[in-house]
């Protein structure tokens, strides 16, 4: 079972070398449909989990396709973490159809933002609002204390360490973004709308929910102009997907373009370089206050 990339050394410390073989076959084998929440179930399990992250790195989750290996590690998991409501459609129903174990929506334990896009239900992106991702890491712990509840001493723990890492990047990104030039937030696709509505910037998106989706020139236009009355600087494209219409709309109003992750999942350079969540919502709020010239 592959342990999830990119979250290295965020438990609470590993087995002795002598008890390493004692420890993973007592592990919980917990399977996380993408990366924010394998993050999650790794920094509250530590060495009490093996987690496997079904989307493999540098590819948008929304692509996923299940392997007949994945099938057989959401069967066999102790616990399975997810995200509802049509995010990874293959994921639920994989999970309705083969999970046996403990099941977490994890978009379950937040108070959803209806999408702003156009495209109808619920925004998914709740993971960029990290007081909403502090709420998945409570659901995450209590799932993990409930099947194992000699370990939920532990996990809560854990729980809090995260949690107050997750309201120490808050702050940050409050105070970061206090006073900025400008507040609008154009996007190459409808992803930072729970970062947009935390810290009072408004998203402008040139695609919708969905990066496949295809704005018409209408618009295109329409967001030149805007960006052009509102002194916007930057267009942000995005790491997992390409920024060719981004970079068309950056040339036809001559604005520049810079990458904002949503964090949807790592890269190989970034897994290689030790990143992680934290590290790259740091770097999110730095490009912000460059795009947006934040004093």
């Amino acid at each position: 079972m592959l342990v999830v990339a990119g979250c290295a050394g965020v438990g609470s410390g590993g087995p002795a070398e002598g008890d390493a073989d004692a420890a993973s076959a007592s592990a919980l084998a917990v399977v996380a449909s993408f990366y924010p929440l394998a993050y999650a179930v790794e920094r509250v399990g530590g060495d009490a989990v093996s987690v496997t992250d079904l989307t493999p790195p540098g590819t948008e989750p929304h692509d996923l396709e299940l392997t007949p290996d994945d099938l057989v590690s959401i069967a066999e998991a102790d616990v399975v973490v997810y995200l509802g409501d049509g995010f990874q459609p293959v994921v639920e129903d994989a999970v309705g159809a083969e999970a046996t174990g403990t099941t977490v929506d994890a978009f379950a334990a937040v108070e959803p933002l209806p999408a702003s896009s156009g495209d109808g239900g619920a925004d998914p992106h709740v993971w960029l609002d990290p007081t909403l991702f502090a709420e998945i890491v409570d659901a995450v712990a209590a799932a993990l204390g409930e099947t194992r509840p000699a370990d939920a001493p532990r996990f809560l723990a854990n729980a809090r360490s995260v949690r107050e890492d997750l309201a120490t990047l808050d702050r940050e990104f409050r105070r970061g973004l206090a006073e900025c030039a400008s507040r609008v937030l154009i996007t190459n696709h409808a992803a930072f709308g729970y970062l947009a509505a935390a810290y009072d910037l408004r998203q402008e998106a040139i695609s919708g929910l969905s990066p496949e989706s295809e704005p018409d020139a209408a618009r295109i236009a329409m967001l030149a102009a805007e960006a052009q009355a509102a002194g916007v600087t930057t267009v942000f494209t995005e790491d997992l997907i390409s920024p060719e219409v981004a970079e068309s709309l950056a040339a036809e109003a001559g604005l520049e373009t810079a990458v904002l992750s949503p964090l949807e999942g790592l890269t190989d350079v970034q897994i290689a370089a030790g990143e992680d969540y934290l590290s790259v919502m740091r770097r999110n709020l730095e490009v912000l206050r460059g795009g947006l010239d934040c004093a």
